[in-house]
């Protein structure tokens, strides 16, 4: 795949444009057992040359990727360097879109959360285990329930108006609680949030199709960055048939996976992903994932997809899920919501306008 088979989107109103898929760092660099130190950052380098090669622009961090020392950050900072002074011109920082995200960053007890003391700490460590003077969008990890939505507000306008990110936005937040970030913010004529970073996939979508509906309409027109659409390798199909010897879940500190496994066979879903990879293989000769991919970048609403590549060969086969979104029409979406069996209510049953007929004189 080339750079001229990408496509871009704007990331809410910040006027970024952002590849559609993005190289996320979470689960793959400076974890225990994974790839740490010089073999962390060549296989680093690996992957995002084959994500830079075919247009990506955005890669994505957080200061709890790689703990309990921002590890898969410090790897990164590490071969961008080197990358830039390899390839300069490919490699130009104003042509990069990164992130990073607050939240987790140690175990003191003020060293997690979104305190103004912790925000404009853990930003600076994050900036120098990146090696950057600033990141183009910072995300609040979670929501904090025991800082007030006015003093994040406060804290994060600082942290874009001191030049240590453009923009910020949120992760996991729901919409009521963006929502009063946002009229704090334009009430006060601070900045406000313009993104949100939530799971979305083929088995978890309610949250994003419903409840944030309305973010996604004028004025707000919230950008987002998907996480886990793969559903943690589950959609990939490689668990139809138990678990491999090599994956996440055998690996230490995915134990959970192993019961999240199980409940997902009792739920049935399973069979509907061994459903998923025939219609896979019938319709467009593709693999399991680059149907989930593609099933995602085909909703107008995600303005970039993670993509968790551990392997070359995982980035590359991703990457290949832009010319199935392609071929994809009206009625196979239709098809594989079929196959689902989980869309959720149109937005009419919140409240919205949804596609209900309004009455005129």
């Amino acid at each position: 795949m080339s750079s001229d088979n990408m496509y871009y989107r704007m990331m809410g109103n910040t006027g970024i444009q952002v590849s559609v898929l993005s190289y996320g760092f979470w689960a793959t660099y400076g974890v225990k057992d994974r790839l740490q130190d010089d073999e962390g950052v060549e296989m680093a380098k690996e992957c995002m040359k084959i994500a830079r090669d075919a247009g990506v622009n955005c890669f994505d961090h957080a200061e709890a990727y790689g703990n309990p020392n921002g590890e898969a950050e410090r790897i990164f900072g590490i071969a961008l360097s080197e990358l830039q002074e390899e390839e300069p011109e490919k490699w130009r920082r104003s042509e990069l879109v990164i992130t990073t995200k607050i939240f987790w960053g140690g175990n003191g007890v003020n060293e997690s959360g979104l305190s103004r003391k912790h925000i404009m700490e853990g930003l600076d460590k994050c900036l120098q285990r990146l090696q950057l003077d600033y990141v183009d969008m910072v995300f609040c990890h979670r929501p904090d329930p025991f800082t007030p939505t006015s003093t994040v507000v406060r804290a994060m306008t600082d942290a874009v108006r001191n030049g240590w990110a453009t923009s910020w936005g949120t992760s996991e937040w729901s919409a009521a609680q963006i929502m009063e970030a946002i009229w704090f913010a334009k009430s006060e004529g601070l900045e406000p949030p313009m993104y949100e970073q939530p799971q979305y996939n083929m088995l978890h979508r309610q949250r994003f199709e419903q409840e944030y509906f309305p973010l996604f309409q004028p004025p707000y027109n919230y950008g987002t960055t998907i996480w886990s659409p793969l559903r943690s390798g589950f959609l990939t199909g490689k668990y139809n048939d138990g678990i491999p010897e090599d994956s996440r879940p055998t690996q230490a500190g995915y134990e959970w996976l192993i019961e999240d496994l199980e409940m997902r066979k009792k739920n049935g879903e399973v069979e509907i992903v061994k459903k998923l990879t025939n219609y896979a293989n019938e319709n467009f000769d593709c693999s399991t994932a680059q149907l989930a991919l593609a099933w995602c970048l085909r909703n107008q609403n995600v303005s970039t997809i993670l993509l968790g590549a551990t392997k070359p060969e995982q980035m590359i086969e991703n990457l290949g899920c832009i010319e199935v979104a392609e071929k994809m029409t009206e009625q196979h979406l239709s098809e594989i919501d079929t196959i689902l069996g989980n869309k959720p209510e149109d937005w009419v049953g919140y409240g919205g306008a949804g596609n209900r007929q309004i009455r005129t004189l």
